[in-house]
């Protein structure tokens, strides 16, 4: 095994811009070529008044969460203009990359998982099972998964969400993405994961489908098969699980 495994191969990074640095910066370290392809991207809210009327609400809120780390980005931003958070309120979040930026931005006690990171990895949390005739707080984007909300209302607890930031769909170039001869795509979001599929399909070229496509979720990989990706890859979560999944498949793969 080299220093460099990934030598010679061109990996499409999809994250949005602000938070493909450092998956990018890994691939380059390993020996590949990463290639920058933003499937979504983040703005600040459309109605910010309506996000800093909810915030100002906050000290009457037991349990705020956020869901990602453009929630912490942008929803800590407005919590910080309104007062910052209320001494009381606990906070919680669905992955170690948001609770690492809450910490970096002086929250201290954070539930979190620490295995699996998704919604149902925070709801089997002990923090989360006696919430009935709590206030709860979801920090989101424009639209989203229910389940944590919709188990959170089952289990008695009043909950609110925030968006705090929107996504866009970016205009695509399939013609150059296929000039960049990409061996492998990078995938992180379901959203993320439509666009490109109605990208692939739009170039007109059955090859596209054909190209190894890694996803850090069992949900995100079960969606791409059924949209008829030829080759799907499940990782362990964060950056270092793609990364550790795309070593094992150069590894292991005969260069055509």
């Amino acid at each position: 095994m080299t220093d460099t495994p990934l030598a010679g191969l061109n990996i499409v990074v999809t994250r949005p811009r602000e938070q493909a640095t450092q998956l990018m910066q890994g691939i380059s370290r390993l020996g590949g070529n990463p290639v920058s392809l933003p499937l979504l991207e983040i703005a600040p809210p459309a109605d910010p008044r309506a996000l800093a009327a909810q915030l100002a609400q906050l000290a009457d809120f037991q349990l705020a969460i956020f869901i990602s780390p453009n929630a912490v980005q942008y929803g800590m931003a407005a919590i910080q203009s309104a007062g910052g958070l209320p001494p009381d309120l606990r906070v919680a979040t669905v992955g170690q990359g948001s609770a690492q930026s809450l910490r970096a931005l002086g929250v201290g006690s954070i539930i979190v998982p620490q295995e699996r990171f998704d919604s149902e990895s925070l709801l089997a949390l002990p923090e989360l099972q006696a919430v009935a005739g709590k206030r709860v707080l979801i920090l989101r984007g424009d639209g989203g998964r229910e389940l944590l909300g919709d188990t959170l209302k089952q289990r008695g607890a009043t909950v609110e969400y925030a968006a705090c930031y929107r996504r866009a769909k970016p205009t695509f170039d399939v013609a150059a993405l296929l000039a960049t001869a990409p061996d492998a795509i990078t995938v992180t979001s379901s959203e993320a994961l439509a666009h490109l599929h109605e990208l692939l399909v739009a170039s007109g070229k059955p090859r596209a489908l054909a190209i190894p496509v890694f996803a850090l979720h069992p949900r995100i990989a079960e969606k791409a098969q059924q949209l008829g990706l030829n080759e799907v890859h499940t990782t362990a979560t964060g950056d270092d699980g793609l990364l550790s999944g795309l070593v094992a498949w150069a590894n292991q793969r005969t260069p055509s």
